[in-house]
């Protein structure tokens, strides 16, 4: 059995015990986004302890290439000098992360690829991505 202990971004085993599969969340942003792998079903996931769909804790450390597609989409008027946007995107890998997509809030829409900018915005600490150039929208 591993134990882990957490603290702050990084996640440090115990005495006598193995880390395998426990993500480091303080890497440089273009190593890009960190994910984990079950290594029973496959299933892709986002900052888990255990697997979604087996309950599986034997999760291997894996590094998403930066490509995504929007699944939702929203602009945020409160907490904030301006606008922005809150996204979750869908990455290529299957598991889904909640970040910001650069631009004007009400540009960005549910299908629009993405590539990831930063893996941690210094300010919130979460993902930011940019319009990927392919992105076609049919009803322009």
């Amino acid at each position: 059995m591993t134990v882990v202990f957490q603290s702050g971004f990084t996640s440090h085993p115990a005495a006598g015990s193995s880390a395998t599969g426990v993500l480091d969340h303080g890497t440089q942003e273009s190593e890009g986004i960190g994910y984990q792998c079950c290594t029973w079903c496959g299933t892709s996931m986002y900052h888990k302890l255990l697997c979604p769909v087996c309950a599986g804790s034997e999760l291997r450390s894996e590094r998403s290439a930066g490509a995504g597609t929007v699944l939702r989409s929203t602009v945020v008027h409160r907490n904030t000098p301006s606008a922005r946007n809150v996204s979750l995107i869908e990455m290529a890998e299957g598991f889904v992360v909640r970040g910001r997509v650069t631009g004007p809030p009400a540009g960005v829409h549910t299908g629009d690829r993405v590539r990831l900018i930063t893996a941690k915005d210094p300010v919130r600490g979460e993902p930011v991505f940019q319009l990927s150039d392919d992105t076609h929208r049919s009803w322009h």
